[in-house]
């Protein structure tokens, strides 16, 4: 009968790769069934329970405890595995088990001062405060480390933001600094396109897919998954886009992410527009209603995203898109007046991620939702055709009368900047919309401080005569836009709010003009993989402080900072 046998090292510290490469070492010896080598988290004591590994001594044990447990057909078997787990740690053969390791970040900075760069893959509890000695120290900071509260992620990504730093991560799987892979990152050669991910894996397929269309890579850089979320608002993206942006090596750039929050999309794009080279947008998941707005290009899966930026550096200099657009929209709203529901619908997808917040009375999402349809708040678009506008009263493809009050009404408010209005021609549709529409849009335009659009649709064999129709609009000051793609073109380079990125020092460039140095704190394999490819680089022995105690941490955290 099978016998599970345990034991625990009190406050023994391995990281996670040379626990792993231990366990498959203890499961291939004879009699072993079975083997499972952690440290004893509450998360790790579960998995063990669930392989039936957990033995009743072993649930005593501290996060900071080494547990290692056999499964194997006698005990006598068991016991003898558990006695060569020395022996096998000893065979590991790491290339910074083979260096000298200096037992703190201060003392390898001081072993290499020309490393500009830090990389933690120390346990999630620890890893905020070896980034903020990292960054306090004037470091670029490669944080793999998971599970960091966000309270935390917040105030290491603002100090990286006030020195002018890089903080990649938490959770950052994935970056290429200087031609150098860190983490788990592809070899790719050179080249002048540039990565902003907060996805690991979709930086390493679009760099792949670069790399084998005969492209190269500038920097690549990992922002970690919840840089787009709506607590930490894009820091690193912008960041990064604004760095890519200056660095002459880069001549486009490539931002991924899975989808972002609104409100953060808003204000990503913006920086992204802001930028004077063409960048590929690829947010995951959600729908491309234009190809291109200025100098953003969308794309619709990773591999587009890839070969939509070597095609725009193909032929030599990119050229940037200018298009049209509208008065400085950053701090008015848009307003639209719409009779079609589909129409109003397209337009808000495309405007989804250019301004915010958004609100319709047939919204996209449900907090979208107008409180009151005959009230406009911040960026509104409306559906007049809708069953709450037409009881008792026509189609306003056929009457303008509301459009007309609504239109008056929208223009009063001093918010507002912009008001959108389509007029579809046609049969069964108003027999010549533009002399009603125009005499008001001469009225609001020259009373009021506002510009209006208007996405006409229809043909020149439509019986209200679609020349006539144009001049007259044209004549009355609207600016006319043949499809919605146009429209949202020039509201989003219109409306695009201060990205935040130039309130803080900018990331100097000169770390990028010069070969990768780095300190590793954590997993030594990142380390074997740096010496790997003719890194200068220094491996910290690094254990949990205090042993991992809390009380005897935070008292240490308070000298140190007294």
């Amino acid at each position: 009968m099978s016998l599970t046998c345990s034991e625990v090292r009190r406050g023994a510290y391995f990281d996670s790769v040379v626990l792993m490469q231990l366990q498959r070492a203890l499961a291939e010896l004879p009699g072993v069934e079975d083997a499972g080598v952690v440290m004893a988290t509450a998360a790790n004591l579960d998995l063990l329970a669930a392989s039936d590994l957990l033995t009743d001594e072993a649930r005593g044990a501290g996060a900071d405890d080494l547990l290692i447990a056999v499964r194997a057909e006698d005990e006598l078997q068991a016991t003898a595995a558990l006695e060569q787990v020395d022996a096998l740690l000893k065979q590991r053969r790491s290339r910074a088990s083979r260096s000298f390791q200096p037992r703190s970040l201060p003392s390898a900075i001081k072993t290499l001062p020309q490393a500009d760069w830090v990389l933690i893959s120390v346990p999630g509890r620890y890893a905020a405060g070896v980034a903020r000695e990292a960054l306090e120290h004037g470091k670029h900071t490669f944080l793999y480390s998971d599970n960091v509260d966000m309270k935390d992620e917040i105030e290491l990504k603002d100090l990286a933001h006030e020195k002018g730093l890089l903080l990649m991560g938490p959770d950052c799987g994935t970056a290429i600094i200087n031609g150098v892979g860190l983490g788990f990152a592809n070899r790719t050669r050179r080249g002048s396109i540039g990565l902003v991910a907060a996805s690991g894996t979709g930086l390493q397929a679009i760099s792949s897919y670069i790399h084998n269309q005969g492209a190269g890579i500038s920097q690549a850089i990992g922002t970690g998954g919840r840089d787009l979320s709506p607590e930490v608002g894009g820091m690193t993206s912008m960041q990064a886009m604004d760095l890519l942006g200056r660095d002459p090596q880069t001549k486009a750039i490539v931002l991924v992410s899975k989808p972002p929050a609104a409100k953060v999309a808003t204000r990503v794009l913006a920086a992204a527009r802001a930028v004077d080279k063409p960048v590929v947008v690829y947010f995951m998941g959600q729908p491309v209603t234009a190809r291109r707005i200025g100098n953003v290009l969308f794309a619709i899966n990773l591999l587009d995203a890839a070969e939509l930026a070597v095609g725009v550096v193909g032929n030599g200099e990119p050229e940037v898109e200018q298009g049209s657009s509208f008065a400085d929209l950053a701090s008015k709203c848009v307003r639209g007046l719409f009779s079609g529901g589909t129409l109003a619908y397209e337009v808000m997808l495309g405007l989804q991620n250019q301004i915010s917040p958004m609100f319709s009375n047939v919204p996209l999402r449900e907090e979208q939702r107008l409180a009151n349809p005959l009230r406009s708040q911040g960026h509104a678009i409306l559906d007049l055709g809708a069953d709450e506008f037409t009881q008792g009263r026509l189609h306003p493809m056929m009457d303008n009368t509301l459009r007309l009050r609504r239109l008056r009404q929208e223009a009063a408010d001093p918010d507002v900047g912009l008001i959108v209005l389509d007029v579809v021609l046609g049969e069964g549709a108003h027999a010549d919309p533009a002399s009603e529409l125009a005499p008001v849009v001469t009225e609001v335009i020259g009373d009021h401080d506002v510009d209006v659009a208007i996405f006409l649709v229809g043909t020149e064999d439509d019986p209200q005569d679609l020349a006539r129709q144009k001049k007259q609009l044209e004549k009355a000051g609207a600016r006319l836009f043949d499809s919605t793609v146009d429209l949202v073109a020039a509201i989003a380079k219109s409306a695009a709010p201060n990205s935040g990125t130039g309130k803080m020092p900018a990331v100097s460039l000169e770390t990028f003009r010069q070969p990768l140095a780095a300190i590793n704190v954590g997993l030594e394999s990142f380390y074997d993989s740096l010496t790997s490819q003719e890194v200068e680089a220094v491996h910290v022995s690094w254990r949990p402080p205090a042993g991992g105690n809390e009380k005897m941490m935070a008292l240490l955290a308070k000298l140190k900072s007294s």
